[in-house]
């Protein structure tokens, strides 16, 4: 099985999910990890034919993170699990259980 991280910014998590939905990759899931007092990192996994492609994500716990469900519906329940967990906002979830 292969695999590659990718760093990605908050302002081009959603594009590059997108991107990776037409190239016929599917949402696997997504992990969480706080780094420091403010910071967290979230992984997000994805799978093409034995193929996994993880994107990095590193901001601070008070900036809202872009909700990836527009695009990938499934990833609210994830979401919305991190926000419970970790204290972090996603903005433009499609379903916000707060």
């Amino acid at each position: 099985m292969l695999e590659e991280i990718i760093s990605v910014t908050a302002d081009r998590l959603v594009g590059e999910t997108a991107r990776i939905k037409v190239e016929g990759y599917r949402f696997v899931t997504m992990s969480c990890v706080e780094t420091g007092e403010n910071e967290i990192e979230i992984l997000y996994h994805f799978d093409k034919d034995l193929k996994l492609i993880h994107f990095l994500l590193r901001v601070s716990k008070d900036t809202p993170v872009p909700s990836i469900s527009p695009v990938w519906f499934s990833a609210f329940l994830v979401e919305n699990e991190i926000q419970d967990l970790f204290g972090i906002r996603f903005a433009g979830l499609v379903l916000d259980y707060e």
